[in-house]
């Protein structure tokens, strides 16, 4: 299933979108396998607002039962009727007849009568009733398996395209994104345990209405950096505590003495990754063109920094002990691109896909933090993607969804950091592998043969619709997927991936590149 849409440049890729968003027509039904349906859901729709809504003074945790409209599907607990299963403590409540017993006839009643004791029922279900409107393959415990999610509460009043998700605890918090009406600045905060949306009050200094941005986890602070909307380009920096929900603005100096390079240009669809106290920021476009130069934030201050007064000179970022550097790469870099993807593994940033506007990338690059060496991996299969998402779950790369320079897909994507097929120890917390450009090699060491590929996996259940501009984390064993635009619709949906038990736990906890 894919749709076709025209890759557009980083610096045109407007917030009202050229398709009709009053003409499009509802989307199947995508039913839960935790929940039970009654026939065919509602395709009612509402009207969202236009205007751009303030967290400042909003109610906290007022839940609605909103129907969304257009490609906004109905999560499957709205009209949810009674259940009506008959309870019996007597046999299969399948039966209709389970609840009476026979005085005669019986073996086994005629033991009851004689006082002996009764025999054991049978009270497992050979065939059970599958919430769906048919039966579907039982997954086995070794295969992944998508559903939608069942979500309720305050859901967000808007559908999520280019935003942010960042997992704190058990609750991801997301900010800004946008859709076909332009950006917004709400946060709204999801327990992934209970499936339950909320709609806090923050307070302080909150950044305008933003998308493409970056949102990175620091001793529970986000620190935001870049993003914009329409044709604004941001280059500031926020700060929100998740305790106290408030917001501080950074302001930290473009210039010392003589250099003037100590602040990085203004951009978005760029990456930010945290190593060793600092936010390594690479790539991104500013309106102009694609860029390819890498910056680090230090942040090693914002866990020592107690209070408004220390996280919060808004007339000097510097009491947290934050400024920018610009940093020199050894070797040949990549090209400049954004909406591409950065994980951190070990001490190697792994760069996936993007674009410069003009061409969508398949390429990898690895960038060593501490050596500050570029490396490019040259997989035997490549996959071009752009706003796609890579997350690290164990030794993979899971790559999901995105944009392949001619349309939006759902694929899902295994690209193997080290460890193969072979047979490993479910926890290997000290295991070293060495990587090379090679195709494959083996390590005597670990008795583990290494490489660098994409692996196909068997998926079941029902997929997300093809999209970009989405945003996946790992909760437990679980992947979440947020949201996404597939050329014409913007969702507010959630799914989430049930990951195949052990099956990806091994670690990678260093990562070498020969040269």
């Amino acid at each position: 299933m894919a749709s076709t849409a025209r890759l557009t440049p980083l610096s045109d890729v407007p917030e009202e979108s050229t398709a009709s968003f009053g003409s499009r027509s509802a989307s199947p039904i995508t039913r839960s396998p935790y929940i039970h349906h009654a026939g065919s859901p509602s395709s009612s729709t509402i009207s969202s607002s236009a205007s751009l809504t303030t967290t400042t003074g909003a109610s906290a945790t007022t839940p609605t039962t909103r129907q969304p409209s257009g490609p906004r599907k109905p999560s499957g607990l709205r009209d949810r009727p009674p259940s009506t299963r008959a309870t019996s403590t007597n046999g299969d409540s399948s039966s209709p007849s389970s609840s009476t017993r026979r005085a005669t006839g019986s073996p086994s009643n005629a033991n009851t009568a004689q006082g002996g004791a009764p025999p054991l029922q049978q009270r497992i279900r050979t065939n059970p009733h599958m919430p769906h409107a048919k039966d579907v393959e039982i997954a086995p415990a070794t295969v992944m398996y998508w559903s939608r999610a069942p979500v309720h509460g305050a859901l967000p009043m808007r559908s999520m395209r280019a935003h942010s998700v960042t997992l704190v605890d058990n609750v991801a918090w997301l900010f800004g994104g946008c859709d076909d009406k332009g950006c917004w600045k709400d946060v709204y905060c999801f327990d992934i345990d209970t499936m339950y949306w909320t709609h806090p009050d923050t307070y302080g200094h909150i950044p305008p209405p933003c998308r493409a941005h970056t949102a990175t986890l620091v001793d529970r602070r986000l620190v935001v950096f870049g993003g914009g909307q329409g044709p604004v380009y941001y280059d500031t920096t926020y700060v929100l505590d998740t305790v106290t929900r408030t917001w501080t603005q950074i302001h930290l100096p473009r210039n010392t003495g003589s250099n003037a390079f100590v602040h990085p240009s203004p951009r978005r669809a760029h990456t930010a990754v945290l190593y060793k106290g600092k936010i390594w920021i690479f790539g991104g476009g500013n309106g102009m063109t694609a860029l390819n130069d890498t910056w680090t934030l230090d942040v090693s201050g914002v866990g020592r920094a107690r209070g408004r007064d220390d996280v919060g000179k808004e007339a000097d970022g510097t009491a947290m002990g934050m400024r920018w550097e610009m940093i020199e790469t050894r070797g040949r870099k990549p090209l400049p691109r954004g909406y591409h993807t950065a994980n951190l593994v070990g001490n190697i940033m792994v760069v996936v896909g993007g674009s410069d506007g003009k061409e969508c990338f398949g390429d990898v690059w690895c960038l060593n933090l501490d050596t500050r060496q570029w490396s490019q991996i040259t997989p035997a299969i490549t996959h071009r993607r752009l706003s796609h998402t890579a997350t690290q779950v164990g030794s993979y790369l899971f790559v999901m969804g995105g944009h392949d320079g001619s349309t939006y897909t759902n694929e899902l994507l295994l690209f193997n950091l080290g460890v193969s097929s072979l047979p490993l120890p479910l926890f290997l917390p000290h295991l070293r592998l060495p990587f090379s450009s090679f195709a494959r090699r083996f390590n005597d060491a670990t008795h583990t043969a290494v490489s660098l590929e994409y692996e196909p996996r068997p998926v079941l259940g029902r997929l997300p619709s093809p999209r970009g501009y989405h945003v996946a984390l790992l909760a437990d064993n679980r992947l979440f997927v947020f949201g996404g635009f597939n050329g014409h619709d913007v969702y507010d949906d959630v799914h989430v991936l049930d990951l195949a038990a052990a099956a990806y736990l091994p670690q990678v906890t260093s990562f070498v590149i020969d040269i």
